[in-house]
């Protein structure tokens, strides 16, 4: 039979091996820890590249439309101060009497017979023109003042609806 010596010793050698065993499988947890953290990390950073790419092409899409928002918007202004500029140039004229403004009149029936042939005497058988008074004329020309405004300040809502459409 075996001794309390060899008994011993193989107790100790299965405790040593038991002891081993359980190094060795710590080790390879950690190994597999460590593994699983190098993964995590690496998951991480493609996460955080793939957003910043995101991030940067809605940053260059937005300052795209800033950039197209603002042209469209000068464009406007411009348009808007150009149509300023022509009715206060026609508001001068009307004022200094260097334009008058009239409007067709209908020749009825009873006026004056048109000849059929037009003689040398050099009058004008056109149409029939009525001058408008200066204050009636100035209305309307603040009546197509606020109208040029409208439809530029609408021209310029429609840009920015379409810009703003994908």
């Amino acid at each position: 039979m075996l001794s309390r010596w060899h008994l011993a010793a193989c107790l100790v050698l299965m405790l040593a091996a038991a002891a081993l065993g359980w190094q060795v499988q710590g080790w390879r947890c950690e190994r597999m820890q460590a593994e699983s953290d190098q993964l995590q990390a690496q998951q991480r950073v493609e996460q955080v590249e793939a957003l910043n790419a995101q991030l940067h092409a809605e940053r260059v899409q937005r300052q795209g439309l800033e950039s197209r928002l603002n042209a469209s918007e000068s464009q406007h202004f411009q348009e808007l101060t150009d149509a300023q500029l022509t009715q206060a140039r026609l508001r001068d004229r009307l004022a200094t009497a260097d334009l008058r403004l009239s409007a067709l009149v209908e020749r009825d029936s009873a006026c004056a017979p048109v000849p059929a042939a037009t003689g040398a005497s050099g009058v004008d058988h056109g149409a029939i023109r009525a001058r408008l008074d200066p204050t009636h004329a100035r209305r309307i020309i603040a009546i197509t003042d606020d109208g040029d405004r409208g439809l530029i300040a609408l021209r310029a809502c429609q840009a920015y609806v379409r810009a703003l459409a994908p």
